[in-house]
């Protein structure tokens, strides 16, 4: 096995048991390795410190595998890792009876570049580093094997994020396992806490829908009551139809997309049992809409802030700062006394500390006095790591302004 000699002091974030091993870091390489075999990390006085899946285009250089020098990294080490996984969601009662739910969180549950969504009897895969595509074979067995008892009928690969081209990692999408769903309007639905939702895991954003999402989802529901509501960057509509299931007098969603409306207005079809006419989808640039709502005074009781993400490294933070400080900026000023605002940063590069920074900043300039709630966060299907903090990409506030 080849190993990757790390410059002296630079074996600490493996000693503390965080996964990545930097380009920066290595000093040389003893032996030969293609992308995705597995490497043993050797600090400078040779002690070996993990075995880890090798990246030679990226400048992660290795991902951590396992921190037990003596790990045999096979398919059954795939297996017991991915029916762990499985088993710890399993076993946790809030997830109980979710149609759709996140069975694999990458780094967080030891498969870095794994990531498994099921959506009823679907599930969608993304594989999206050179250690994950080496093995893959053994991650597709493993996942259909850890999920039989559930009636997993197909799986369909999603491996087509951006960060595969910086593994040197062609696309590759299609259906992978079983055949594809049935031909209906929509192909693929889940319930979400009793209102139906459309997925589509061949052209949606990520592996079809943000299930990270779901419990702020169904927080905006027990607060929207009465509430006149405004969703911004609203996708497909899953803020603005909880809202409408909590009693909202009235909801106003923006999205840029038009096709991402239609979804929207898709789902809303989907749920008979929500009165559409306290629904408006309008389809806009956020930033431009909310200066309009400001120069018209319209204000809102309710604003739900879920841009996309600002901020995909920690390089364009100071750009992204700008942007999340003008929509939050906006989102104040269009807040009537005592509103609330649900405001969002899926940025890795924004930290959670810097978020609040942002926010709070947005508030001082928009004339507003406001308190934090209840921080939010991606649901427990979505763990984080003790070791790697970068798992925490979504943050949030609930706030109150004056």
């Amino acid at each position: 096995m080849a190993e990757l000699i790390l410059k002296p002091g630079k074996e600490r974030s493996l000693l503390r048991r965080h996964p990545w091993i930097f380009a920066g870091a290595v000093a040389r390489m003893n032996g030969r390795a293609k992308p995705g075999d597995t490497v043993d990390v050797v600090d400078a006085e040779g002690r070996t410190l993990a075995r880890a899946a090798f990246s030679p285009q990226s400048q992660i250089r290795a991902r951590a595998w396992s921190f037990d020098a003596q790990a045999i990294i096979d398919d059954a080490f795939f297996k017991r890792r991915i029916a762990d996984a499985i088993a710890r969601r399993a076993a946790m009662p809030q997830l109980a009876e979710q149609d759709g739910l996140r069975l694999i969180h990458g780094e967080s549950d030891g498969l870095p570049g794994v990531i498994a969504d099921r959506y009823g009897d679907t599930i969608c895969l993304q594989l999206t580093t050179a250690g994950a595509e080496k093995w893959r074979k053994a991650i597709v067995g493993a996942l259909i094997k850890a999920t039989e008892a559930f009636g997993i009928a197909r799986i369909y690969e999603r491996s087509d994020a951006d960060v595969r081209a910086l593994e040197g990692l062609e696309p590759v999408t299609g259906w992978i396992y079983g055949e594809a769903p049935p031909e209906c309007d929509p192909p693929l639905s889940i319930d979400e806490h009793g209102v139906r939702l459309g997925v589509d895991v061949v052209g949606g954003h990520k592996t079809g829908f943000y299930l990270d999402q779901r419990e702020n989802r169904l927080l905006t529901r027990a607060l929207a009551n009465g509430k006149s509501v405004l969703n911004c960057f609203c996708y497909t509509g899953g803020f603005s139809l909880q809202a409408l299931a909590g009693g909202a007098s009235r909801v106003l969603s923006i999205d840029s997309s038009a096709p991402a409306l239609d979804g929207a207005r898709a789902n809303l079809a989907l749920n008979p049992q929500l009165d559409a006419s306290r629904t408006e989808w309008r389809e806009a640039d956020v930033f431009e809409a909310l200066r309009t709502f400001r120069k018209e005074e319209r204000r809102f009781d309710l604003i739900v802030l879920d841009p996309p993400k600002f901020a995909p490294t920690a390089a364009h933070a100071e750009r992204a700062a700008r942007a999340y400080k003008d929509i939050n900026l906006l989102g104040f000023r269009l807040l009537n006394p005592g509103g609330l605002l649900m405001t969002y940063s899926c940025s890795s590069g924004i930290g959670v500390e810097l978020f609040q920074k942002i926010v709070a900043g947005a508030a001082v300039d928009a004339g507003r006095e406001a308190r934090i709630l209840r921080r939010l966060a991606a649901g427990p299907d979505h763990p984080v790591a003790l070791h790697f903090p970068e798992g925490e990409y979504l943050k949030g506030l609930l706030l109150q302004a004056d």
